[in-house]
């Protein structure tokens, strides 16, 4: 055989492999042996980047269901910039499965290392994330073009565990707390400090929130110091003195309004989540007891007009324990008692808890993760029911919230991703 014929033939050998692996139906259906066996052949460009993306969590699609393969490559897709393959993907068809619920707008892996907090707010009429992670820094992200707001937000001087954000004399503000001990205010419109450092916890800050009490802005805030505090956002001033009660580190905090009174809901080791009464500073009836394990995340909403707590729950940080499972409870705040049995599924920490409205009813989005990878569940509160598979993702998902324009965000290992419903009739 001549030279010529050679490289005809293996030029034909990488025209196939090329057009097999720029199949989005061909990487989420095809036995994923058959796939991996293809990938060091890709020649052209597309399909030396659809490899890149196949290979970005092979370690767990790779023993997968076609079902989750399609979750993670449409995730991986975008993560490397490719959001009309990630686009794509999401739309293959898969035996026994239905459509995708979920598409990703847009991933990117913004932080060094993990990303534990997200809040979304508007800033000049654009919708904005605004991120902490174990890096340090906190991120500002512009949710329509996937784009950073300006530079990072820098000042604390280890790990951000929290953000929250407010509206403060009609200007756009994040609430960020860290490992620092310190509490720090951001304008958003210049991306700057909003005055000095609020200095009081004499441990990490472990939870932020933020809430009005008597029209003026406050935040909310929980640490390993045992203490929740209160600071107004105005004059950037601890209110009185802390509140106590919980006998261990507190690691959530949520607000609401509680039969016209604001109100805070704290979680923590202890075991305990417990409602504060914002305005006389005092703790509402008894503790709310039921967790077997640390309270890492709390969310509040009303439903079907009762006022409701989300709280979720794990064994330990790590996920370690052979019974280990990762669980949601819901808590009437006005009668203080748990609404039904826990939501359960969960094989690792729930670390975060959001709510979203789809066609009218409340769903409770909870995100979990192990040593392995990272989840999301949809619950029906009332029907006190999953809807739909899971989503999974590569990473532990430390931090979930829902932004204007119907979208999810969500922060997981070292990355951070903007997710929005593909039909909200699905969900």
């Amino acid at each position: 055989m001549s030279d010529n014929s050679r490289d005809e033939d293996l030029r034909a050998e990488h025209a196939v492999v090329d057009e097999r692996l720029t199949d989005p139906g061909f990487l989420v259906n095809a036995d994923a042996e058959q796939v991996v066996a293809l990938l060091d052949d890709a020649s052209s460009p597309a399909a030396r980047s659809a490899a890149a993306v196949y290979r970005a969590s092979a370690r767990l699609h790779r023993h997968s269901t076609a079902g989750v393969r399609r979750q993670l490559l449409a995730l991986d897709a975008a993560l490397c910039g490719d959001r009309e393959l990630s686009a794509e993907i999401v739309t293959v068809r898969v035996e026994g499965e239905p459509a995708e619920r979920w598409g990703v707008e847009w991933a990117t892996g913004c932080h060094t290392s993990a990303v534990y907090a997200v809040a979304t707010a508007v800033v000049e009429g654009r919708p904005v994330a605004v991120t902490g992670g174990y890096d340090g820094t906190v991120r500002v992200w512009d949710l329509t073009t996937g784009q950073p707001a300006g530079e990072p937000l820098t000042g604390h001087t280890s790990a951000v565990y929290a953000v929250a954000t407010a509206v403060v004399e009609g200007r756009p503000v994040a609430v960020t707390g860290g490992y620092d001990e310190t509490v720090r205010v951001w304008d958003l419109t210049t991306g700057q400090p909003a005055g000095e450092p609020l200095t009081g916890h004499t441990d990490a800050v472990y939870a932020v929130a933020t809430a009005v009490v008597e029209g003026r802005p406050v935040a909310v805030t929980g640490s390993l110091d045992e203490t929740v505090r209160v600071w107004d956002l105005t004059t950037c001033q601890l209110v009185g003195e802390p509140l106590t009660g919980h006998t261990s580190a507190v690691t959530s905090v949520a607000t609401a309004v509680v039969e016209g009174r604001p109100v805070a809901v704290t979680g923590g080791h202890d075991r305990t989540v417990r409602v504060w009464d914002l305005t006389s500073r005092e703790q509402t009836g008894k503790s709310l007891t039921g967790h077997t394990s640390v309270v890492y995340t709390v969310a509040t909403a009303v439903v079907d007009g009762r006022v409701l707590a989300l709280t979720g729950s794990g064994d330990d940080f790590f996920g370690f324990g052979d019974d280990f499972h990762g669980e949601m409870r819901v808590w009437d705040l006005v009668t203080h008692e748990q609404v039904g049995e826990p939501f359960a599924g969960h094989a690792g920490t729930v670390f975060a808890v959001t709510t979203v409205m789809v066609d009218g009813r409340v769903l409770a989005l909870t995100g979990s993760g192990n040593d392995f990878h990272g989840e999301m569940r949809v619950w029906d509160v009332i029907a006190h029911e999953q809807v739909g598979p899971e989503l999974v993702f590569p990473g532990t998902v430390y931090a979930l919230g829902g932004a204007p324009g119907g979208r999810l965000v969500a922060g997981f290992g070292q990355e951070f991703a903007a997710l929005t419903s593909l039909c909200s009739g699905r969900v």
